[in-house]
């Protein structure tokens, strides 16, 4: 594919960027980024550590991540020329942070979309128990990347339609739980399906305070995704309209897709049969003795877990783009195809994730390598997450005159600010309390050391490969 420079007048406002992401295809996107891999497959970990606590955990961090998106859109609309966070958070905090949060978000797509190949390879295994995980992961990716390089609206239509095969499937789930619920119905291991299996003794906190805690690493994870609303307000038709549209549906979203799906699975399953290792959803069928039932619903998770891989091959691309348009990247990574697609950090981003996958050569467990890559995800989010918070609170202080003209203020904005970064610390704390977790807050350092490296010698590494070009 052709590519050519976009240094021309219809760069000035986004870059090049097409603006032809249409509302349902924000809301959908929206929709997508608050149902991710770790409710479909991390949830039954999270079930086996905190119980029916869990459903409580994702009420909790739903709550701060609706702060986080809430602070994340007065900020985008305080300014037309916000592309994305990287942008504001580099102007309030400083250029390095801009440099940093690109950086690093562009890192935790490509750890979070190699866990989602993993668990596609997880979930093919269903099918096929005897296939190496590798193949469908390698398969998957190559799947993904030629679909983003078609254009922006190609990447806009996969994730409706992924988006509203996982809506129907969670609220099918949800109807055939409350019917099996309302009907006593029996699993094939004896358990009646009861709203009172959520609530029986033992259940609620079944490994203490400390499972309760550990749980929160693995919902943080299942958040992946929420704020690539605002890695698409470049691309975004109106987003006055409708990015507070999608921002404000949040919380319904997450009391839908989340609290009610968890109580029906508890309910029906009973927590003493959820495995750590498998899918609830999938599980929740099986064991009720509906195997083709469960298979549907396989399908269904497979195609949220590519849903979830294709939102991280569009935005680490994106992330590209707008970092070498700060000069804080490579020039090359400027320059579209014909179809105005970043097409060399599409490339680039898709070659990390490859050389990710092969660790499924070496650590063949779908959820051992999925608890690494899941929680070194969630550290760098929690990294990002924070320095948005952060920018917000400079905003408060050196814009007042924005913030008070703003048709989209976040409330009690420096009260909550403030929470939300208390919450982060939390969750860190939580993430040391387990041994197969806190390997990846070892491994998290390591980058940011590279970082700091990387932006003291920019230039000359810029400079270099630009020579090396030509």
């Amino acid at each position: 594919m052709d590519v050519e420079s976009i240094n021309d007048k219809k760069g000035v406002q986004n870059g090049g960027l097409q603006q032809k992401l249409e509302n349902r295809h924000i809301q959908l996107i929206a929709i997508g980024g608050a149902i991710g891999t770790g409710l479909f497959m991390g949830s039954g970990k999270t079930i086996h550590l905190s119980g029916s606590s869990i459903i409580l955990t994702y009420m909790i961090v739903g709550f701060f991540m609706f702060l986080v998106m809430r602070a994340l859109g007065e900020l985008l609309l305080s300014n037309s020329n916000y592309h994305s966070f990287a942008d504001f958070t580099g102007e309030y905090l400083g250029s390095w942070t801009g440099f940093f949060i690109g950086w690093t978000y562009w890192l935790s797509w490509v750890v979070a979309c190699v866990g989602d190949v993993v668990v596609i390879g997880g979930y093919i295994q269903y099918w096929f128990p005897d296939i190496p995980l590798w193949i469908p992961a390698f398969s998957a990716l190559t799947l993904l990347v030629l679909l983003n390089a078609m254009s922006v609206k190609a990447f806009g239509e996969a994730e409706f339609w992924f988006s509203i095969i996982k809506v129907c499937a969670i609220v099918l789930l949800i109807a055939f739980g409350l019917w099996m619920i309302l009907t006593g119905f029996k699993s094939s291991d004896g358990v009646e399906a009861s709203f009172r299996n959520v609530v029986e003794p033992g259940v609620i906190f079944p490994n203490g305070a400390l499972g309760f805690i550990a749980g929160f690493q693995i919902a943080i994870f299942s958040f992946i995704g929420i704020e690539l609303v605002g890695v698409t307000a470049a691309e975004t038709k109106n987003p006055e309209r409708n990015l507070p549209r999608a921002i404000n549906s949040i919380p319904i979203r997450i009391m839908l897709f989340y609290v009610l799906s968890l109580i029906c699975i508890i309910s029906v399953t009973s927590w003493h049969y959820v495995s750590p290792d498998k899918s609830p959803f999938v599980e929740l069928f099986t064991l009720s003795g509906l195997p083709a039932a469960a298979a549907v619903i396989n399908f269904v998770v497979l195609t949220s877990a590519f849903s979830s891989a294709n939102s991280g091959v569009f935005s680490t691309s994106r992330m590209l783009f707008g970092l070498a348009w700060k000069k804080q990247a490579p020039d090359q990574f400027k320059l579209l195809s014909k179809a105005n697609i970043p097409l060399r950090g599409l490339l680039i981003s898709g070659f990390c994730m490859f050389a990710g996958a092969v660790l499924l050569i070496f650590i063949p467990n779908v959820m051992t390598l999925f608890t690494l890559l899941s929680t070194l995800s969630a550290i760098l989010l929690i990294f990002i997450w924070s320095l948005i918070m952060l920018a917000y609170l400079s905003y408060r202080k050196k814009r007042p005159d924005l913030h008070k003209k703003s048709i989209y203020k976040m409330p009690a904005g420096k009260l909550l600010s403030w929470s939300c970064l208390a919450f982060f610390g939390f969750v860190l704390i939580a993430i040391c309390m387990k041994q197969d977790t806190r390997v990846g807050l070892y491994l998290a350092p390591i980058w940011f050391v590279w970082l700091m490296i990387a932006y003291r010698f920019k230039d000359r590494i810029n400079t270099f490969i630009a020579g090396k070009k030509r």
